[in-house]
Parts: structure tokens; sequence; C-alpha cells
């Protein structure tokens, strides 16, 4: 009997908070490094600089991702209420509608019907979220998971490019938080395309080409601020 397939959807949220927070700890933290050693700041202002930006990006994230997902779960819900209402107000009509979907799929008429009303005699709320609505069981929307993974891969992110600061003499700072940077967003990129069962080439080369042009901006800035000032 020959393998079952393998499939990632089910990492789908954690995975997008946790590159998504990875990815953007790794490219603020080093923009801002870049930026203020480009302004020919202090070894103790370049690292003050990145410090604060570790913890205060990690909040946002944090925050961000908290306020963003229980909006989404809010507004998933409140779906579920009014289909609730629905089912119990109109369950002729929604069966009618459970099977137009299964016809619109492919199936015969009298098919979808049979189909339509042995689900609804099961769990009619679950077979209208799941085919009217969307939802499938296990993905809905978690704001704490979601925040605290995001944070984390901020911190995490963060910590690479603050590392290199650290360890890299004043002279070489803006050459080493650099070059591990984008050195850590191709392999962010090619791991986040791997835990989703993705090609790993071309997300690397796409996250680190990005990463590279968020520090070039900012270096260009921080050293026209540095020479204004």
């Amino acid at each position: 009997m020959p393998n079952a397939e393998s499939h990632f959807t089910h990492r789908a949220q954690w995975l997008r908070a946790a590159v998504l927070g990875a990815n953007d700890g790794i490219i603020s933290t080093a923009s801002l490094i870049v930026g203020v050693a480009a302004a020919q700041a202090s070894r103790e202002a370049i690292l003050t600089a990145a410090f604060a930006g570790l913890t205060a990006g990690a909040m946002s994230m944090a925050a961000g991702e908290f306020v963003s997902v229980s909006s989404q779960a809010d507004s998933e819900a409140a779906d579920i209420e009014r289909e609730r209402r629905a089912l119990k107000e109109h369950p002729r009509s929604e069966t009618r509608e459970l099977a137009e979907i299964y016809v619109a799929r492919g199936l015969t008429s009298e098919l979808a019907q049979e189909v339509a009303k042995q689900l609804m005699a099961k769990d009619a709320l679950s077979a209208h979220a799941r085919d009217e609505l969307g939802f499938v069981e296990g993905s809905g929307a978690r704001p704490i998971l979601a925040a605290v993974a995001s944070a984390l891969a901020f911190s995490l992110g963060a910590a690479l490019p603050t590392l290199a600061a650290i360890l890299a003499p004043h002279a070489f700072i803006v050459y080493a938080a650099s070059i591990a940077s984008l050195v850590f967003l191709a392999a962010l990129g090619a791991l986040g395309a791997r835990l989703g069962g993705a090609p790993m080439m071309k997300p690397a080369i796409r996250v680190a080409f990005w990463g590279a042009f968020a520090m070039a901006v900012t270096a260009g800035i921080g050293w026209l601020v540095g020479r204004a000032v």
C-alpha cells in the first residue's frame, strides 16, 4: 500500500506568524543597526538602539498579532452565530443551500440532496461552517498562540544581527550585521518553505533581496542624517 500524501496546511497559522516575526526581527533590527552605524554613532549608541528595537519590536508584534487575530476570531464567531440562527429558523432553506454547493462542485442534484440531508442530520452547523463558510476544523483563529509565536520569533530574529553587532569590531559593525542578516534571511526563507512543503530556492532569494533593499535604504538615510547633524 503506498504511503499517504503529506500535507502542511495544518501548519499555516503558526508558520505564518513565526516566519513573519523572525523575518521582521532580522530586517528591522539589522536595518536599525546599519542605519545608526552609518550615522557614525558610537558603539554604545548602536547596541542601545539594537536592544531597544528588539524589545519594542517584540512587544509590537505580539500586540499587533493579538489584535489582528482577535478581530479574525470575532468575525468567525459572528459568522458561526449567524449560521446557527439560520439553521434554527430556516432548516429547509439551509439544506437546499448546502445541496446547491455540492451541485456546483460536481455532484448530481439527487446525490447532492442526499449528501446534504445526511450531513445536516449528523452535524448541520459543522457542515455549513466547512462547506459554506470555508472554516476548516483546527484552523480557527488563535490570538494568544499567534501573539506568542510572533513575539518569540521576532526576538530570535532580532537577536541574530544584534549578536553580530556585539561581536564585530566597531569599524565593521555595518558589514557584519549586513552579511549575517542576509545569511539568516536566506536560511529563514528556505526553512519556511521547507516547513510548508514548498521549494526552498525562490523564497530564500526573495527574502534576502528585500532584506538587502531595506538595509540599503536605512543605511543611506542614516548616512545622510549623520552628515546633516
